[in-house]
């Protein structure tokens, strides 16, 4: 089942076909394209000194161990989450953790703004090194554009390591880059994980900028993540080391030029730039007037307690080279076909192919109820995407499945903490996630489309819990009337869209608030055989 927005990026194919090419240039452009790959060649990985998990030992003591080990001890095998449906909650959450580390900090992330929330969370990390904790930050080079001069500077702190995953050799302009490795560099890592003391663990579906923490006027994403304490925490910790340690992890001094700057000084620039702007000055007291982090600290918060296994792909998918079997699209399918009742999917970048409707087709016909919510055509940012979920829509409903397309929706409208597994609503959906049969829920950065299956690595956690699973079910009951279009199919195989509005329903006969133009552009992108990059 092959069930990346502003974390996904478009790719084109340069051709030219240009028959009438005076015989000099023809001539040129193949020792042009010899010289382009030859001088965007990757060195081979040199890793040096390749920093593991740090010994348990070294961890004991520290204020997270002496927090979570007793609340670990009273629950043997169990980990303990607490849902971030709150942007803000989830930014507290990120700085908080990076405040109270005492020995690591391993953060995974495929895109990092130096926005007002990135710029907070990096200069939180060289706080971090400052006190002596050892900071390792991997990031997909696709995801940190007009950085380069900035993580040099950082990477030059003893405690501070950085490196890029599939990076490209050539950085001015990276698309000359990104089309002279294009089977390398076309995959990329898409995995979100925030390590804190190997003791807490972040992961789910934001990366790290403003649009994605409630801090933006802009694009906002309303999305999930979970805090994993115990046996999920240390999972991640094991898997951030794999991906550490692969082949495609650059240290940035193998592909950015020397530093020439103080870090402190670039690094005071950045945050005083970003702090420029009124809105970061409201996000700022808007985060203090956010109470999660001390109710975490009181024990306000409760844990819920469930087996958690964590899935994620093998890094060599990087280049690759990874098994069919060593991949997230192979232990995905297994959970769905067992379910009994429900299926409830939740995707911000819905592209099911064939396989998946005949996958969930089948579920369909022997009973079980599917729901999927995806974002309208309205919402979405990527409207290639959009164009690959529309050709099966037809499919889907004839089978039986149910359809809602998430409203593009205000992005002034006021948070609310008790709103469901979401709590606010932002301008698009971002969240990856599904229950089966209200008693099993997965949480990570897994799209449902081609790319997440094939090309990007992916993380998640299954999580066997009926509280959380039915928290995420309810969304269908509770925020998807009032927040989606249901989408239908009438007695002659036409589609239609209905709107609540309290007691009234409005009827589209188009997918709902768009313009003829974008219509017929997705019409025209479902015709183009694009679907394996999506």
């Amino acid at each position: 089942m092959a069930v990346g927005g502003i974390d996904r990026y478009d790719h084109r194919d340069a051709m030219i076909t240009d028959q009438t090419m005076p015989p000099c240039p023809r001539l040129l452009l193949p020792l042009f394209c010899a010289l382009l790959l030859g001088g965007c060649a990757l060195p081979a990985v040199d890793q040096g000194v390749n920093a593991q998990r740090l010994p348990d030992t070294a961890l004991h003591g520290t204020w997270l161990d002496s927090t979570t080990q007793p609340l670990t001890e009273a629950h043997p095998g169990l980990s303990g989450l607490i849902a971030l449906p709150d942007a803000h909650q989830a930014f507290a959450a990120r700085m908080m953790l990076a405040e109270s580390a005492e020995r690591s900090l391993d953060v995974q992330y495929y895109i990092w703004h130096q926005d007002v929330t990135g710029t907070l969370l990096l200069n939180a990390l060289h706080d971090a090194a400052d006190r002596g904790v050892r900071v390792r930050l991997l990031l997909d080079d696709n995801g940190v554009p007009g950085m380069d001069t900035l993580l040099a500077a950082l990477d030059t702190h003893p405690n501070l390591d950085i490196r890029l995953f599939n990076p490209f050799a050539l950085r001015k302009p990276k698309m000359l880059g990104f089309l002279a490795g294009f089977p390398r560099t076309n995959r990329r890592m898409h995995n979100k994980s925030f390590t804190v003391d190997q003791r807490v663990a972040v992961i789910g579906g934001r990366n790290i900028g403003d649009e994605y923490f409630g801090a933006s006027t802009g694009v906002q994403f309303t999305d999930l993540d979970v805090l994993a304490i115990g046996p999920a925490a240390e999972q991640v910790a094991v898997d951030f080391d794999r991906y550490w340690a692969s082949q495609s992890a650059y240290p940035v001094t193998q592909i950015l030029p020397a530093s020439k700057h103080d870090r402190v000084a670039l690094l005071g620039t950045a945050m005083e730039d970003a702090m420029l702007d009124d809105d970061a000055i409201e996000y700022l007291s808007l985060l203090e007037a956010t109470p999660f982090a001390d109710r975490l600290n009181s024990g306000a918060i409760h844990f819920q307690w469930a087996p958690v296994r964590m899935i994620s792909d093998d890094p060599a998918k990087g280049l690759g080279q990874a098994a069919r079997t060593d991949l997230m699209i192979s232990q995905l399918p297994p959970l769905f076909q067992a379910a009994e009742h429900s299926v409830d999917l939740i995707s911000p970048y819905f592209v099911p192919t064939r396989p998946g409707v005949a996958l969930l087709t089948s579920l369909s016909q022997r009973g079980v109820r599917v729901r999927i919510l995806t974002n309208s055509l309205e919402a979405t940012n990527v409207a290639a995407v959009h164009a690959g979920y529309a050709r099966y829509r037809k499919d889907m409903l004839a089978a039986g499945i149910e359809l809602f397309e998430m409203r593009k929706l205000s992005e002034d409208m006021e948070r609310n903490e008790s709103a469901g597994p979401f709590g606010s609503s932002g301008a698009s959906l971002h969240a990856k996630t599904f229950a089966i049969d209200g008693r099993q829920a997965f949480i990570g950065s897994f799209n449902f489309d081609p790319r997440s299956a094939e090309l990007n690595t992916e993380l998640g956690f299954i999580i066997d819990s009926p509280v959380i699973a039915r928290g995420i079910s309810s969304v269908f009951d509770r925020q998807v009337p009032g927040d989606a279009y249901a989408v239908h199919l009438d007695d002659r195989g036409r589609l239609y869209w209905t709107e609540q509005h309290g007691d009234s329903t409005q009827r589209f006969e188009h997918d709902p608030k768009t313009g003829l133009f974008k219509r017929a552009r997705v019409k025209v992108l479902s015709w183009l055989p694009i679907e394996w990059m999506l």
